[in-house]
């Protein structure tokens, strides 16, 4: 899966909120100044070819646009990316890292474990 970019990841972040929906529609749900028509069209044709958007033809040229990835799924393949990238695919060296730079607590940690110990 290709990494999205921020503008692409903000547009993914409105079809995952509100679903299928055609350009104009996607378009209301910025605040103005609004892009336009034609730049969230290259965006999500770019967002097609990468895999992540798919359409319906409503006529020869209308269509509705739809996640064709769940957000969850780009999560989960964003966060494997992460960890094989830089931290040589070791998900222990990860948890070590947020211990040792205070993101996770010890308290944190134990419940984490017990989490996962009663999966």
């Amino acid at each position: 899966m290709k990494p999205l970019t921020t503008k692409e990841e903000e547009i993914m972040n409105r079809f995952w909120e509100h679903g299928e929906m055609k350009i104009s529609e996607l378009q209301a749900l910025y605040e103005d100044p609004r892009p336009h028509v034609n730049t969230l069209s290259t965006l999500v044709k770019i967002l097609e070819e990468k895999g992540f958007v798919g359409h319906k033809a409503l006529s020869p040229r209308n269509f509705r646009y739809f996640a064709k990835v769940t957000k969850d799924g780009y999560r989960k393949n964003s966060l494997k990316d992460v960890v094989d990238k830089f931290f040589d695919k070791d998900y222990l060296d990860v948890v070590n890292t947020l211990v040792k730079d205070e993101k996770i607590s010890l308290e944190e940690l134990k419940e984490l474990i017990k989490m996962v110990e009663n999966q």
